[in-house]
């Protein structure tokens, strides 16, 4: 009986009100798009005003998405507000929802811890190269929650920030240079001096290798079916890939020219008749 006569009075009053309620139903969506068109405004800005102080790029988006966030939740509030909430209790209410949320969510509140971490401590940045849960490719965005990388294939692939952040990142261009390590078999019966002196030759004739760091090349293992050679240069980073091929190509065409074998595994089969 309670209950109807509360649905009775909700809705006389509404009838009563409908023409403001509807005002305010308006207004209230008007305002929330303005809104949300000045928030998209002001994350640009702060975006461009970080970018400008000399900022990374990777904090500037960080920050920028952040804003754009808090201003998003304080919008929403004055809307409530706006039409009459008690947002006061809507406040109380936010934060127990959100202690069950963060209960529910504990990877998405590890990943934007994560995205914190990575923003704070910088073990990559934009246009860097990485190797990370599996994924190697090139850091195109750093979000809240993921971090977005391009692979060599062009393939877009995001990473959560909680186990980037916590996990193994192998940085590929923090350095300016990197070292070249390729292994070469020759055959037993084949001259090693020879071998050893054709791929000095190579790595001294290439003007990329820097000849300030050290250039080995060094007797590495007597295999099942081969003497191996390390062989390592130090280049450029923006040259590695070059020369790696380059050099590969270029000591078999070497070692065929002087009569230097590259074997295969193979076995010797000995047949004993009784």
């Amino acid at each position: 009986m309670i209950k109807k006569e509360m649905l009775d009075k909700s809705l006389a009053y509404i009838q009563a009100n409908l023409s403001e309620i509807a005002i305010n139903l308006v207004t209230a969506l008007i305002i929330f798009w303005v809104g949300l068109k000045i928030i998209g405004y002001v994350k640009k800005l702060v975006e461009k005003l970080c970018l400008k102080k000399k900022m990374e790029l990777g904090m500037a988006q960080f920050l920028a998405v952040a804003t754009a966030v808090l201003l998003r939740i304080v919008l929403i509030i004055g809307i409530l507000s706006y039409l009459g909430f008690d947002t006061t209790s809507l406040s109380a209410l936010v934060a127990s929802a959100g202690l069950a949320i963060g209960f529910a969510l504990k990877g998405s509140l590890s990943n934007l811890a994560g995205g914190v971490l990575i923003v704070g401590f910088k073990p990559f940045k934009i246009g860097e190269t990485i190797s990370a849960q599996g994924e190697i490719g090139t850091v195109s965005e750093i979000k809240l929650m993921n971090t977005v990388i391009l692979t060599g294939d062009n393939k877009t692939v995001f990473l959560p920030n909680g186990p980037l952040a916590t996990g193994k990142v192998v940085n590929f261009s923090r350095q300016e240079t990197r070292r070249v390590d390729l292994i070469f078999g020759i055959g037993y019966d084949d001259d090693l001096k020879k071998a050893k002196s054709l791929l000095q030759d190579i790595a001294n004739a290439d003007e990329r290798v820097i000849k300030e760091k050290p250039i080995v090349v060094a007797v590495h293992e007597l295999a099942d079916s081969s003497v191996n050679f390390t062989f390592r240069v130090f280049v450029n980073k923006a040259d590695y890939w070059a020369v790696y091929w380059d050099t590969i190509e270029k000591v078999k065409l070497s070692f065929d020219e002087n009569g230097i074998s590259i074997p295969f595994p193979q076995r010797d089969v000995h047949i004993h008749n009784n």
